[in-house]
């Protein structure tokens, strides 16, 4: 694909029409959540999500997230136990995503699963990514558009820097409201959190009167976002630096002299929000180390230093 064939549809009408269009065609259309700029292609066909893997260069072991339009949409594809549904009734549309049974003959694609039995599905909570869902009238998969491993995108330009060229189109909607990825909780068995992310893990433990199971493997990842290193700049990242050494560059959280800083005030969800955004930065600043200040492990800390950690995970 030629780097005129990307469009960058407005957050309009026509735009989420010609979005529609295009993933109906079995393209590849970047478009905003709550979290992150999607990149979702029809997750009942093949074709259209193998072009998702070549696009981002994203192991085929991998699973993706179906995004869809409601919870009755969802309950078309996989099985609602009580405790999924309780979550779902809770926290969707938001930033959760479930693991569930997938259901027989759900006609969701094998790749989006990674050949499991089970599907990775949410609702999202953004007027655009609704609107398109409903336009589309069917699932979505959509990882985070990016090139597999390196950062998440916030905003339709951090899309275009990392994919233009390879996929058709991007729904331009302003910054990401959230800025990390959706929690991932597995509802197979026991309720179990396989990521942290955008709603904070005690929140869903209020929700449902007890702990959840913690723990999975990276190398065997059953839900997205499981990999040991990903979200990665270019730098060489070191994480609970009070202060930045010879050759780095300081980024920042609280009251400190940094070159950036996620929240000069301490704010967790405003941190999560410019986590992604912060690093892109760094890469455009040629930062080739990259201290980080401490970040409180609680709320959407946890999310914020899941991320942190992954980023300065050794890469292979």
């Amino acid at each position: 694909m030629s780097e005129e064939q990307m469009l960058r549809l407005k957050p309009d009408a026509d735009g989420i029409a010609a979005a529609a269009a295009i993933l109906h065609a079995g393209g590849l259309v970047s478009f905003p959540t709550e979290t992150v700029y999607g990149l979702g292609a029809d997750a009942r066909s093949d074709t259209a999500v193998a072009g998702i893997y070549a696009a981002k260069g994203r192991p085929s072991f991998n699973p993706l997230i179906v995004h869809v339009a409601s919870l009755e949409a969802a309950e078309d594809y996989c099985e609602f136990g009580l405790v999924a549904r309780k979550l779902a009734h809770a926290f969707w549309p938001g930033a959760l995503t479930l693991v569930l049974p997938l259901k027989a003959k759900s006609g969701v694609s094998k790749l989006v699963t990674a050949g499991l039995e089970t599907v990775a599905v949410r609702v999202p909570d953004h007027p655009l990514a609704r609107d398109l869902l409903a336009a589309f009238g069917g699932p979505v998969a959509a990882p985070s558009a990016n090139p597999s491993g390196r950062i998440s995108p916030t905003t339709a330009a951090h899309v275009i820097a990392g994919l233009e060229g390879v996929i058709d189109a991007v729904v331009d909607g302003g910054s990401c409201k959230v800025g990390v990825e959706s929690t991932i909780v597995s509802c197979v068995g026991a309720p179990a959190l396989l990521r942290e992310g955008g709603i904070p893990a005690e929140a869903l433990e209020a929700c449902l009167g007890h702990p959840l199971l913690r723990g999975a493997d990276p190398e065997l990842p059953t839900a997205p976002g499981q990999l040991a290193s990903h979200y990665a700049p270019q730098g060489k990242v070191r994480l609970n630096a009070p202060c930045a050494n010879p050759g780095e560059i300081l980024l920042g959280f609280g009251p400190v002299d940094a070159s950036l800083n996620l929240s000069s005030s301490g704010d967790l969800t405003e941190a999560a929000a410019n986590l992604f955004a912060c690093l892109h930065q760094l890469d455009a600043m040629g930062a080739n180390a990259i201290a980080v200040s401490p970040v409180p492990d609680h709320g959407m800390g946890r999310a914020i230093n899941d991320r942190l950690r992954r980023a300065a995970a050794p890469r292979g």
